[in-house]
């Protein structure tokens, strides 16, 4: 599934549980709701549809995980927001602590292409301004 065919709303769950899955193991719905300033009714609901698509593994009582495919989309959308980052504060001249949230705005929008263009204009990074590494244009993070 691509991530474009996805909600943002979608892509921000998918990108949540991926990054509480390093923390957690397995996320709680709890755990969601809170990270994603949600009620736990609205996050269950999400996590529902979520394994509907595919996106997640989810057991009642024992969390979720993301599939292959889950983690495929959150990948692509953490990717976007630290090229974007990057971009923005070196390209563009923002601040680093202003880059955040218009990179939030902007990671679910962006083509592949403009992706590859930035990554290429930058001289394919391995971290955003922040220090936190980006994965390369085939998802795998960086060497440590």
């Amino acid at each position: 599934m691509r991530r474009g065919h996805l909600s943002e709303s979608i892509q921000d769950y998918l990108k949540s549980i991926y990054k509480l899955q390093f923390t957690e193991g397995r996320v709680t719905i709890g755990a969601l709701a809170k990270d994603q300033s949600v009620s736990p009714a609205s996050a269950s609901a999400m996590v529902k549809k979520l394994a509907a698509l595919e996106l997640v593994e989810h057991e009642p009582y024992r969390g979720a995980t993301l599939t292959p495919a889950g983690e495929r989309v959150a990948l692509e959308v953490i990717r976007h927001h630290r090229l974007l980052e990057l971009y923005l504060a070196e390209t563009l001249g923002l601040h680093v602590d202003d880059v955040h949230d218009e990179a939030d705005r902007l990671e679910h929008v962006i083509s592949e292409e403009l992706e590859a263009r930035i990554d290429r204009a930058l001289g394919f990074p391995t971290h955003d301004p922040h220090g936190d590494p980006i994965p390369d244009a085939n998802l795998k993070w960086p060497a440590a």
